[in-house]
């Protein structure tokens, strides 16, 4: 991205994301996508993304902060940073625009004392989504069936649940609903033991959503939307990782 400064309510022309994609594919040689570009293909594909800004100039970050919204979030954009959470890249609960400046200034020094080596991108400043089902979604590609499409219990405890289902892609919505019922993950969505009831048929619309991009994008190898939060209005891909094929 050129610009000092990048929201998700741009326009984009037919194609653009296509070609966006294919520039990240050759530019990163089967590495990640950078998360702005993730969160444009995903809403291109009607997968809600939390309001957010992307900035490349500590100056912007305040700004940027005050248009999505507090409390906000700050996350580091880096090609060489997969899972950000580990070497501090993330800050939580930016309650105003110095406060954004101060998570920079933090996450700066905790991804040079953990990882010197990682080049910094910018700044990724998004709305922090609160309260929801936590949801997993995404793709892997499986040498016999090719492209296979994974739902679940998402979150932190994704690994020690291992509350997840598979389907080969593409699937249709009884698909998406026969995925949703197969996992524990339906009994929350449907307000257990007193809990909200969440918008099931969001949780659908996503992996329909899912579906339909990686069957016009071969060059995507692999997708994870960790967490998805599902709320009674929508379900929200909060974390996104995308990785294209050189």
């Amino acid at each position: 991205m050129d610009c000092d400064c990048v929201q998700n309510s741009m326009p984009a022309q037919d194609g653009t994301l296509s070609r966006t994609v294919s520039r990240a594919s050759r530019a990163v040689h089967g590495r990640m996508l950078p998360e702005p570009e993730a969160y444009l293909l995903l809403a291109r594909y009607g997968i809600e993304v939390p309001r957010w800004r992307y900035v490349t100039d500590e100056a912007d970050l305040a700004r940027a902060a005050e248009e999505v919204g507090f409390p906000a979030v700050v996350k580091v954009v880096s090609p060489d940073i997969v899972h950000k959470s580990d070497v501090g890249g993330v800050v939580l609960g930016v309650g105003s625009g110095d406060q954004a400046v101060q998570a920079c200034r933090k996450i700066r020094a905790s991804v040079q004392s953990c990882r010197p080596d990682a080049a910094v991108a910018g700044w990724l400043v998004t709305q922090q989504v609160v309260g929801g089902v936590e949801l997993v979604a995404g793709m892997v590609r499986d040498a016999v069936f090719g492209p296979v499409l994974m739902f679940g219990s998402g979150g932190i405890l994704v690994e020690l649940l291992r509350d997840v289902v598979f389907r080969a892609i593409p699937i249709d919505e009884r698909d998406a609903r026969e995925m949703i019922s197969e996992t524990r993950a339906q009994a929350l969505l449907r307000g257990v033991r007193g809990r909200p009831q969440a918008d099931e048929g969001a949780v659908v619309r996503l992996l329909l959503g899912l579906s339909r991009l990686v069957g016009e994008h071969p060059e995507i190898e692999e997708i994870d939307l960790n967490p998805v939060l599902a709320t009674a209005t929508g379900a929200v891909a909060v974390d996104a990782r995308l990785i294209v094929c050189g």
